[in-house]
Parts: C-alpha cells; sequence; structure tokens
C-alpha cells in the first residue's frame, strides 16, 4: 500500500494519532527508507560515539557540503543495535546550536560583557598568567622540610567529555606544571568505585559488560533508574527478562525501571548497608553461599589478627581526634612464610567467614525493616529472589549508579554488594558481576588517565613527601607475596610507573636520575585535593587560578552558595566549554554585582564530539575509536590543541626567563601540537631500544604488544600501562569492528572483535573463577572460558597459567596480593565490613544498629557556610534525594540548549507524595519554596504515587526528590538543586552525599524563578 505525504498526515491526525500505523496494513518499510535516502543522499558517513552516558553508543554521522546533516545510531554497534535515547536523537541539533560558543571569548576584572579576543592574544595571556602565579607560589619543600615542588594555588577540574588522548596531554601538563588540587567529574559521580571494587576484586572497573547483562538468571538494580538513566544497559535487562530471569528495582521511587521490572521495593535513601547487609545475614543463615566457589576463591578461610575488634559501631584502631583508624589493627595473622593463616575447617572464631557472621547478626529482617522502611515481605521477596542464584548453574548480576555512590557511605555500599556476589559465585561469570554504570562516556577513560590528585595513569598512588626517591616509592607501593599459586600481579607496578615517567621525560629520563621522579609534585601523606576542599581552600583564599575544562561546578557541586562564592575569590580563570554555563557566567548571576568580582575570565570554545577523533572507553572498558566528520564550529578547538598551545607557551617563557623549577617543564617530552593518533600510540607504548625477552627481539620504536613486556628499567614507554596492548604493530584495535564470534562466544554475546577491551582484550574480568579448579566450567551452558587441550578457549583468561589444581596453576584473583577476593577488606579508611551508619544529615535521633550515629570518618569542610542540619531536626524533617532526566545530561547545561529536550523537560520541579502533598498543603503544579539548612530553591511541585511515605522506627519519614539538571543560565528553570546539599563526603574518596539531606517544604508566597 502506497502513501502519499498528504495522505499520511490526514491520517496520523485524524483521531487515531497514537496508534501505530502497522495496525492499518500499512508498510512503511519503502517510504521510510526513501524518506532518509533522499536526506542523506550524497553524504559521506563517519562513525562517531554519543558523548552522554557510559554505554558509549556509536553514531552515523553523515556530512554533506562541510555540514552535519543528519546522526542516528549505528546498527553495528552489539550494545545499542543502532538506539539512542532522547539526548542521542538530539546530537545533530546540539552540533549546529546556534547557541554553541564559537569565538575565545575575555572577560576583564570587574566587566559586565564578554569581549572577542583571537586565539593567539587569549593563549599568550593565559601562558602569562601561569607563569606569573607558579613563580609566585612553587614551593619546594613542604613545612616537615620535605622536597615536594608542587603549586597549591593553582587548580585543575577536568571533564569525561576529553578523550583518552585528550587526557594523557592533560595530566602530563598538570603534573609538569606542580598542580596538585586537580580533580574530574568522577569524583562527583563514581568515585567510589574504584576503591570499593578494586578492595573486593582487585580492579576498580566493571566486571562485565553491557550485553552480558542478558545471561543473568536475577537482575537486581539497586541505587539505579537504567531505563531513564542509561536506556541501551536496560535493553539487556529486557532481554534477561524475557529468558526467565528475575528482575527487582530497589529504589526510593517508582519509576519507569519499576514499571518494566517483576518487582519494585521502596527504600529509605541512605539505608542500603542496612538491606544488603540484612542479605549476607540471610545468606550465611539459609547456607544460600556457593561452598566450592567461596572457599576456593575468596579469603572465606583467612584468619584476622587479634587487635581486630568492633565495638558498638567502632572499629578497633580508631583515633576520635584524628577520625581515623589505624588499619594494622584490621590485619591478618600470619604464618612464618609471612602468609595469612587458613582454617579450611571454619571452626576458629576469628575466620574471615565467623567474624562476617558475628557482624551481620545484628542485621534480623525486623530491624532491616524497621530501618528501611521496606516491609519484611519486600525484603524476602528480594533475599529469595537474588540468593537462588547461589549455585553454579544460575547467575546474578547487580546493577548500580549514583544512587549508591552519592553517600558518605557511598564505597561501603559498593563494597557489600561485591561481598554478596562473591558468597554467591556471582563474579567472573556470564550473566553475574558488578555493573557500574557510569553517566558520562569517558568517565571510565579518564579515571584510567587518572584526573584526580590521589592517582597516576593507571591506577598507581600519587606520589607523595614521605618518598623521597622513586626506589623508596615503589618499595612502599609494590606488594610482596610468597604464595606460588598467587600471581600478584601489581608486583609489577615499577615496569609501569618506569614507562610512564619514561613517557613524560623521554631521553631525559634515566636510570640515574630517578626517570625524573625528583622533578615532579609531591602531596603531604593525608593532603585531600578533592573539589571539596578545592573549593574550600579557594573560599578562604588559598587558590588564587585555575582551569576547568569541561565541567560546571557552580551548578553540579554540593552547597553551591559557597562554590560561587569561592569563584568570586579567583584572580583568573581558564574555561573550555561547548555553551555558556553557570559557571562561565558565575560572574553575572543574579544578586551579584559584576563590578564586584575581580576574576579575570578566558573562555575557551570547544570542539564537540564529532568535531574531534579519538579513543573513549565505555563502563564496560570497550575502548572505542570516534572519528572527526566536520572541522569544529567556528573557531572551536579540540581540548588536547588547548593543552599543547598552552604548554608550548609556558614552556617558551621558562626557556627564555627562567623560573620556578624550569626543568619539570623544559625536560618533558610533550607535543608541540595534538595528534590524537600520535597519542594513542604513546598510551600502548614503544620500545626505547632494542630488548630481547625471552626468545623474542623487539626493535627500538616497535609498539610493545602487551604490558606483560613493559621494563623498569627505560627501554619501554607506556603513558597508561593497562592500555598496553590496544595500539600494536597490527594497528589500533580500538578502530575494530568485526561481529565475528566462535559458537561458544556467540552464545553469551561476547563480541571479541569490536573494538578493544582493556586488560588485553579481557571482556568478563577474573574469568577464571568460572571454572573449578580443574579448569572445567561450573555452568557449561554459559561458558566464558575453559581449558581445553591444555590451553584456554573462550575469553582471553584473567591471568594465562593453567588451573589452579593443576601443576603451576595459579589463583584467579591476579590483582589481590594473596590471589583471592576480598570477603574481608582491611584496606578502605572506614572498616573491613560495611556498616550501616545514617546519612550526615538524618531524620533520625539514635541508628538503631549501634551509638555510632554517622560514618566517623566522614570527609566534613568547615567554613562558615558548611552547616549540617542536627540529627532529627524538626525544622528539617524531610529527606531530600535527587536524581537524572532521561532529556538531561549532568548538570544540563548542554542538553538545555537542545529545544526538543528543554521542551521535554523544561523546568526544576519536586515529587512528592500525596499524603506530604495533603500534610503541606500543596497542590500538583503550584510552586513550592524548597528549605534547607543552607538555602532556599523554587520547585514546581509534581504530587505523585511514585513516592510514597515511610514508615521508619515506628515514626512516618516522608521523602521528596529533585532532577540535578537545572540552573539560572535558563531562564524560568529554575536553579540548582545543589543550593540545599551538603559539603560532606565519603571518607575514601571525598564523594559528596547528594542523595540524602534533610530539607522542608511550603508553597511559595512569590515566585521568582520559575
Amino acid at each position: 500500500m502506497g502513501l502519499s505525504r498528504r495522505g499520511f498526515l490526514k491520517l496520523t491526525s485524524a483521531g487515531a494519532a497514537g496508534l501505530a500505523l502497522g495496525r492499518f496494513g500499512i508498510d512503511l518499510g519503502p517510504i521510510s527508507a526513501h524518506a532518509a535516502g533522499l536526506k542523506i543522499e550524497g553524504a559521506k558517513e563517519y562513525i562517531s560515539i554519543c558523548p552522554f552516558c557510559s554505554c558509549g553508543c556509536n553514531t552515523l554521522v553523515h556530512v554533506k557540503d562541510g555540514r552535519i546533516i543528519n546522526v542516528e545510531g549505528d546498527p553495528d554497534y552489539p550494545v545499542s543495535g543502532g538506539g539512542l535515547c532522547a539526548k542521542g536523537s538530539a546530537l545533530r541539533s546540539l552540533h549546529v546550536s546556534e547557541n554553541r560558543l564559537s569565538r575565545p571569548l575575555y572577560r576583564a576584572p570587574g566587566s559586565d560583557k564578554w569581549e572577542e579576543k583571537d586565539w593567539d592574544w587569549m593563549l599568550d595571556r593565559i601562558a602569562r598568567k601561569v607563569k606569573d602565579q607558579r613563580d609566585k607560589d612553587f614551593r619546594q619543600k613542604n613545612e616537615a622540610g620535605q622536597v615536594v615542588n608542587r603549586l597549591e594555588s593553582v587548580f585543575h577540574l577536568g571533564s569525561s567529555q576529553v578523550s583518552n588522548e585528550e587526557a594523557a596531554v592533560l595530566h602530563q601538563m598538570i603534573r609538569g606544571l606542580g598542580i596538585v588540587h586537580f580533580d574530574h567529574q568522577a569524583r562527583v559521580c563514581h568515585s567510589s568505585t574504584v576503591p570499593a571494587l578494586a578492595e573486593s576484586f582487585g580492579r576498580g572497573a566493571m566486571t562485565n559488560h553491557y550485553n552480558d547483562i542478558q545471561n543473568a538468571d536475577a537482575v537486581l538494580i539497586m541505587g539505579s533508574n537504567c531505563a531513564e538513566h542509561h536506556p541501551m544497559t536496560f535493553k539487556w535487562v529486557i532481554k534477561a527478562k524475557e529468558k526467565g530471569a528475575v528482575v527487582m528495582h530497589v529504589d526510593p521511587k517508582f519509576s519507569r525501571t519499576s514499571a518494566r521490572s517483576d518487582f519494585h521495593v521502596p527504600i529509605r535513601s541512605g539505608t542500603d548497608i542496612a538491606f544488603l547487609g540484612g542479605m549476607v545475614k540471610y545468606i550465611l543463615e539459609n547456607k544460600q553461599y556457593f561452598e566450592e566457589y567461596m572457599m576456593e576463591y575468596t579469603n572465606a578461610a583467612f584468619i584476622v589478627g587479634e587487635k581486630y575488634a568492633f565495638t558498638d559501631g567502632l572499629f578497633s584502631g580508631f583515633d576520635p581526634k584524628a577520625r581515623k583508624y589505624d588499619k594494622a589493627a584490621w590485619a591478618f595473622e600470619k604464618d612464618e612464610a609471612g602468609l595469612p593463616k587458613r582454617d579450611p575447617t571454619l571452626a576458629h572464631p576469628r575466620c574471615v567467614l565467623n567474624l562476617l557472621k558475628k557482624h551481620y547478626e545484628r542485621y534480623t529482617m525486623e530491624r532491616v525493616s524497621s530501618v528501611t522502611g521496606v516491609s519484611q515481605a519486600d525484603i524476602k521477596r528480594v533475599y529469595d529472589a537474588f540468593t537462588a542464584t547461589g549455585r553454579p548453574d544460575k547467575a546474578g548480576t547487580i546493577i548500580y549508579a549514583l544512587g549508591w555512590t552519592q553517600h558518605t557511605v557511598g564505597v561501603q555500599n559498593i563494597r557489600l554488594s561485591a561481598m554478596v556476589q562473591l558468597l554467591l559465585g556471582n563474579i567472573g561469570i556470564a550473566g553475574g558481576g558488578i555493573n557500574a554504570l557510569r553517566g558520562e562516556p569517558n568517565v571510565q577513560g579518564t579515571t584510567d588517565h587518572a584526573l584526580l590528585y590521589g592517582y597516576l595513569p593507571g591506577y598507581h598512588n600519587m606520589f607523595t613527601a614521605n618518598y623521597p626517591t622513586l626506589a623508596d616509592y615503589l618499595k612502599a607501593s609494590t606488594p610482596v607475596s610468597k604464595d606460588p599459586k598467587s600471581v600478584n600481579w601489581w608486583g609489577n607496578r615499577p615496569k609501569y610507573v618506569v614507562s610512564l615517567l619514561k613517557g613524560w621525560y623521554g631521553d631525559n629520563a634515566t636510570p640515574e636520575n630517578e626517570f625524573g621522579y625528583q622533578l615532579l609534585p609531591k602531596l603531604d601523606a593525608d593532603m585531600d585535593c578533592s573539589h571539596l576542599f578545592i573549593f574550600d581552600r579557594m573560599y578562604k583564599g588559598g587558590i588564587k587560578g585555575g582551569f576547568i575544562f569541561g565541567h560546571n561546578p557552580a551548578q553540579s557541586f554540593p552547597n553551591i552558595h559557597k562554590v560561587r562564592k569561592a569563584l568570586d575569590n579567583l584572580d583568573w580563570l581558564v574555561m573550555a566549554e561547548v555553551f555558556h554555563n553557570e559557571t562561565t557566567d558565575n560572574w553575572r548571576r543574579p544578586g551579584i554585582d559584576p563590578s564586584k568580582v575581580k576574576t579575570e575570565m578566558f573562555l575557551l570554545p570547544s570542539a564537540y564530539r564529532a568535531e574531534k577523533e579519538g579513543t573513549i572507553s565505555n563502563s564496560g572498558r570497550w575502548h572505542m575509536w570516534h572519528y572527526k566528520a566536520v572541522e569544529p564550529h567556528g573557531q572551536s578547538r579540540n581540548m588536547g590543541e588547548m593543552c599543547t598551545a598552552i604548554m608550548s607557551r609556558v614552556r617558551a617563557l621558562y626557556a627564555k626567563e627562567g623560573g620556578a623549577l624550569p626543568e619539570a617543564l623544559l625536560h618533558m617530552d610533550y607535543p608541540e601540537t595534538f595528534d590524537a593518533d600520535a597519542v594513542a600510540r604513546k598510551c600502548n607504548g614503544w620500545f626505547t631500544r632494542d630488548v630481547k625477552i625471552g626468545d623474542k627481539e623487539y626493535k627500538k620504536g616497535q609498539q610493545v604488544p602487551g604490558f606483560a613486556n613493559l621494563r623498569d628499567d627505560g627501554s619501554t614507554v607506556s603513558l597508561c600501562w593497562v592500555y598496553c596492548g590496544g595500539y600494536t604493530d597490527e594497528g589500533n584495535l580500538a578502530k575494530r569492528r568485526d561481529l565475528t564470534q566462535t559458537p561458544m562466544q556467540a552464545k553469551i554475546g561476547m563480541y571479541p572483535g569490536f573494538a578493544w577491551a582493556w586488560p588485553m582484550n579481557r571482556r568478563v574480568l577474573y574469568n577464571r573463577a568460572s571454572v573449578n579448579p580443574q579448569g572445567k566450567p561450573y555452568n557449561p551452558d554459559r561458558v566464558v572460558i575453559e581449558w581445553q587441550d591444555g590451553k584456554w578457549v573462550g575469553d582471553v583468561p584473567d591471568g594465562g597459567a593453567p588451573p589452579m589444581a593443576m601443576e603451576k596453576g595459579t589463583y584467579p584473583f591476579i590483582m589481590t596480593i594473596e590471589g583471592r577476593s576480598q570477603l574481608y577488606g582491611p584496606g578502605r579508611e572506614d572498616g573491613p565490613f560495611p556498616e550501616h551508619y545514617e546519612p550526615a544529615e538524618t531524620p533520625l535521633k539514635v541508628n538503631p544498629f549501634s551509638k555510632q550515629m554517622s560514618n566517623p570518618c566522614m570527609k566534613v569542610a568547615t567554613s562558615d557556610m558548611d552547616r549540617l542540619a542536627a540529627n532529627g531536626d524538626p525544622k528539617y524533617p524531610i529527606v531530600l534525594t535527587t536524581y537524572s532526566l532521561t532529556e538531561h545530561w549532568c548538570s544540563g547545561s548542554e542538553t538545555r540548549n537542545a529545544p526538543p529536550l528543554l521542551e521535554a523537560e523544561p523546568q526544576q520541579y519536586i515529587e512528592m507524595s500525596h499524603e506530604l502533598a495533603k500534610e503541606k498543603g500543596i497542590k500538583n503544579g503550584d510552586v513550592v519554596d524548597v528549605e534547607s539548612i543552607r538555602g532556599v530553591v523554587q520547585a514546581v511541585a509534581m504530587v505523585t504515587i511514585r513516592i510514597r511515605p515511610f514508615k521508619v522506627e515506628g515514626k512516618t519519614v516522608h521523602l521528596v526528590g529533585m532532577p540535578f539538571c537545572f540552573g539560572w543560565t535558563k531562564p524560568k528553570c529554575g536553579d540548582s538543586v545543589n543550593r540545599l546539599t551538603p559539603s560532606v563526603g565519603d571518607p575514601n574518596t571525598t564523594i559528596p552525599e547528594f542523595k540524602a539531606s534533610l530539607v522542608n517544604l511550603r508553597k511559595a508566597a512569590k515566585v521568582t524563578e520559575l
């Protein structure tokens, strides 16, 4: 049946608008294809990647006459199959938006306007600002007289929008300048993921990959609304459900994820540890654990030392004055060889499993219900469904996001989920694992490249003043194991650190000068330079200038009244952005006189995703190349070019004038111009001279085939060892698009030939735990790897040694010192077992589990603007949680510039229950003042059944929810919810507690913001 355009319009408007045309027997295929053909006829097609969440959806960008005319999903991308969410579908409008920054803009101190300047003028002035500030404030030594070579008055906040190659040159620039106040978006979204998963398994990354979710028998979604925030993830949840999986959503509010799950369980925000602690108790009491897996592959049988104790909310070794633990009190008991003692009978009272039982014996179903607000029937329903996967032939997976990470117990939330999975034997298997859904496109890659103050690229701790020499640092940071079956892969750390330094300083890095170690900045041992303290020190006048690349802290950080005032104190600020946002225009925010803001501003227009090339790494660790489709908009440049241009000018000034430690910059092997392909090659690394390794010879300049070939003598270069093996002499493997699979791989959807995954193209981490000690799969129907005819087949094995029971066999968790995963984790700052603590602000006056109310080690800023409501404060009785929207990304400063997205979600709102609305005299659509102890923000009331009251400790507790994507730069949108949230953080990572603070609300007497 044919159909004209007029007939199509008549039909779709004739009272049947809600029906699919296919129901009328109309075949739209040829018509749709013809329309698309007309649109893109003669256009050139480029592969790019969506710049929003961490699914990394590949896109097809069609270009004609140098202009983008169409962007659509790539049907060959295994994760999305060509699908795009609302944000991805709006990509063309964002690339061609009339609101894009197109020229460099300068704002003079006290000015009320932007001025256009050319690039050379801007870059020369920025370089002069940087050098003058560095020379003025550079510190060679700290107060203890230790050499630190650092610059404390300048900061950098980075972005997960940069490619891996841009991140590599950016990190090198920051370290060369000596900057230590260095952070990026991962700090406020997923920084708690890395230490939690690393403590549990050895690496801080998502264990499996998106397609693998379909293999699960049970899917526990907790701390995530992935149907709305990671839609292509949820595609695989639905596939699992279609195959018979039970899908559970445990979340404070009902959402689209809840609607497609088998059941939804509302929970009071901030009580996840209570809920999961009860699950651990349930597993142990009912013997739901996978016993062989637990005994062979975890530290359940290890014996903990006599100093360990837990008393009324505190572990042994706590110093209340310093608010820190002495973690030596949690050490394992060792034998004569220095190995942890084990009791395979599990009779010893201090073996890990018995301590685990004792710790969670308080987590009864009755108490868990009373604290979380979840009924006992719902608790048992979740426990029964998920713990049923503790068998060899079953698999359960856990999906989480910011609902777990953004708490003062964020690390321990994730740690406890890992412990549940280890008890059930769900790590390393198809359909198992922990799926950390990151909310930004390259947050995995920029974390790999360590755009955070405390790390070096490849997950090495940052240098500290306690280690005056490279040898001291390597000795302290390189673990040793005497167990012959423990791979102890971090024992190779010297190879990776030296190869990094060799990459940074090239020919100037030699064994005699410690490969440049003495030129680089050092932290003090307890120095926290994360966002919380960057803005605290800025507010107090200690930070004078800095860089913000692709970040919007004046909207997205907690307690933004303080953040905005802190930014007013800067002498100068360099920003790189695609659009104006609340931070670029902070000097003219409502109620501020620009003439009183003396900050000199440099605003650099940034290229958008389809205007540059490079790699990103999605949450599943897939390393993928995106291509440049068009020239950057106006005079925009990519951020890699900005870094190299600034550094070349700063280095030229030092070469001409000298100054503070010029060698740190002038001796660097730093590119004069940015070339993404060249940097990608260097991230992998090459040989600096002819080398023979075993019986194989490698020539100078040859690419290193894999990180096992890196060396600690200066003969290899690698800017990020986990990426070594991704750009070999075979070429750039991130560009691969081969969908071929063996029958074994195809059965579980592995796609080993599409792009490249770190490490060494391994798709499922810890996969040797999916087989028994003899190498046979626990589940023959879903095989990840198998030992056949003297070799591993399937996925790339996690450690290439034979099965554990064989001669020369090794334990499967190669990144832990003992070779086993950790139910007991003595490396975290707030305890070896997760414990329920109330949020920093709580409606309760007593913690039902102990006398310790909140996390005893949590980070707190202490300026006059950092206030916390008292426990159970009647002025602020309502719990506020924040969340994202399908239509807007993070702070919303980009997506608010896409008219279709802004039309779909136009303004700040607050969801509340009918019961709370009735209590407050509020109707749906009323404008409401939402107030915390830190400020007030206006929002439109959405009265809904999606949120309900909770019965907690015998009293009613109300919860409200607000999106975090709105800001004042779009009129009538309202302002950020972060006027309300507190400056407190997890003790391991300082991630803020956005998800549980206290507010009150009232119908607005006067509408001023909406």
